[in-house]
C-alpha cells in the first residue's frame, strides 16, 4: 500500500468481515495499491511437502512476481504469523498480523476473495461439497460430502483424516505370517 496515503476505511482482519464487505474493500485495495501479486501452492503441492513448506512455496511465487509489476524487487516484506527460515526475502513476521498491521490486514482480505472466487469456481465442477458456501472448510456438510462422493483432485489428502489413520487390513491367519507367535495378538 502506499506510504503516507490514508487507510481504506474498514479494512480489518479478513475474518472479522463478511464475504459482501471483503469484495468491497478487495476492489478498493487493487486501486490503491502499488502492486498485487498473488501466489499459490496446489492441494498436491501441500500433501507433497508439507502446508509450512507450500506456504513458502506460495509466497515466494507471489514474490517472484512483482519486480515485473513494481519495477524492483521488494527489499522487505510483513507477512502473517512466524519468520520463515527458508522464504530467502528479508521479512518480518507478525503473529496475529492480519488483526494489527494494515497492509496484512488488505493482503488478507485480497487472499479471501480470491480463495472465495476459485472455491465458487470449483463448486460448479464438482457439486455435491457445497464449496460455494463453506470455502472448503471442515463443515459438517463437506465431511458428510466426502463420505458420500470421495475426494476430488482439490482435496488435500493430507488433511483428510479419516483416510490417514485408517489402515483397513484385512484379516490375516495366524499361521499365514512367518511371524514369531509372541508377535501374534489372538483375542
Amino acid at each position: 500500500m502506499p506510504p503516507g496515503r490514508r487507510a481504506i476505511a474498514g479494512v480489518d482482519d479478513s475474518k472479522k468481515l463478511d464475504a459482501a464487505t471483503r469484495v468491497v474493500l478487495a476492489a478498493r485495495i487493487y486501486e490503491q495499491a502499488l502492486v498485487v501479486s498473488l501466489g499459490a501452492a496446489s492441494a498436491r503441492e501441500i500433501d507433497r511437502i508439507n502446508i509450512y513448506h507450500a506456504t513458502v512455496l506460495a509466497m515466494r511465487r507471489a514474490l517472484d512476481r512483482v519486480p515485473g509489476r513494481l519495477g524492483c524487487a521488494p527489499h522487505h516484506v510483513l507477512i502473517d504469523g512466524k519468520p520463515l527460515r527458508t522464504l530467502g526475502t528479508v521479512h518480518t513476521a507478525v503473529v496475529k498480523g492480519d488483526g494489527k498491521c494494515y497492509a496484512i490486514a488488505c493482503a488478507s482480505i485480497v487472499a479471501k476473495v480470491t480463495r472465495d472466487r476459485l472455491m465458487h469456481a470449483l463448486a460448479a465442477r464438482y457439486d455435491g461439497y457445497a464449496w460455494e458456501r463453506n470455502s472448503g472448510y471442515g463443515t459438517a456438510a463437506h465431511r458428510a460430502a466426502l463420505d458420500e462422493l470421495g475426494l476430488t483432485p482439490h482435496h488435500r489428502r493430507s488433511f483428510c483424516l479419516d483416510e490417514q489413520v485408517a489402515l483397513l487390513l484385512a484379516p490375516v491367519p495366524p499361521n499365514g505370517l512367518d511371524v514369531p507367535s509372541r508377535f501374534l495378538h489372538t483375542e
